[in-house]
């Protein structure tokens, strides 16, 4: 389970310390997801860099399996906007870019993660030979390749277009399904955030709160978008954003 109890990030100290986040409480039981949604520099890439351990909370705690969250760890997995591709690396490369730093090399679930994301083709191209959507799945590759308890998204779709952007999201749903993670999920788009939150949290502007808190247990199908149930939590998720914008 991840777990935040009144945390506060300030960057900068004294007079001149800017908070980001402001005392949030929330919580993620294990294999589930919750997604983040809010005005742009609210706080909410602050607080999920907080959650991965790259950030030290000013304040509060965060705890990871009933464990406190003082740095990068081993079993949390971060995927960020532009997927952080090396250019000189193979997409293999690339994928298991983490399991190579650590002098761990699991040629065959490397392999395995790559089939499963339709990279078995491609993995010896380069960056630049691939597509944004090849690009988008070879950061999801690498995040699964170290075999996460947990993932974290930042935008992790940003600048796709819009069939691109919901046949990863379909694939994630999968991936999600298949091997039971937890995952946090920073966007600004809320039919995204509609269709992969179990829970969606809205943060106010900075200094990031919690404004509302949307269950969207019917979450989880891959035929959701066509719901009534997708389109009432998408209608109130626009409405608490646009509550005292």
């Amino acid at each position: 389970m991840i777990a935040l109890r009144d945390v506060v990030v300030e960057y900068g100290r004294g007079v001149r310390a800017v908070r980001a986040v402001d005392r949030i409480t929330l919580g993620v039981p294990q294999g589930q997801s919750l997604a983040l949604i809010g005005p742009s520099g609210c706080g909410k890439s602050t607080l999920l860099f907080a959650v991965a351990g790259l950030i030290r909370a000013t304040e509060g705690e965060i705890r990871i399996g009933g464990e406190l969250v003082a740095g990068p760890r081993r079993d949390t997995a971060l995927i960020l906007q532009n997927a952080g591709l090396l250019p000189w690396k193979t997409v293999w490369q690339n994928a298991n870019l983490s399991l190579l730093l650590a002098k761990e090399y699991p040629a065959a679930t490397a392999d395995a993660v790559l089939a499963e994301l339709g990279l078995s083709d491609v993995k010896s191209r380069y960056p630049s030979e691939l597509s944004e959507g090849m690009k988008r799945r070879v950061g999801i590759a690498r995040a699964l390749s170290t075999s996460p308890e947990v993932m974290l998204m930042d935008e992790p779709l940003a600048s796709l277009d819009t069939l691109t952007k919901e046949r990863i999201q379909d694939l994630f749903l999968k991936l999600w399904a298949r091997h039971a993670f937890s995952f946090v999920l920073v966007t600004h788009d809320i039919e995204e955030a509609a269709f992969l939150g179990q829970r969606i949290v809205v943060l106010s502007p900075r200094p990031a709160t919690v404004k509302a808190v949307v269950d969207n247990p019917e979450m989880g199908k891959l035929d959701y978008r066509e719901s009534s149930a997708f389109r009432a939590v998408v209608f109130r998720l626009r409405a608490e954003l646009e509550r005292g914008a």
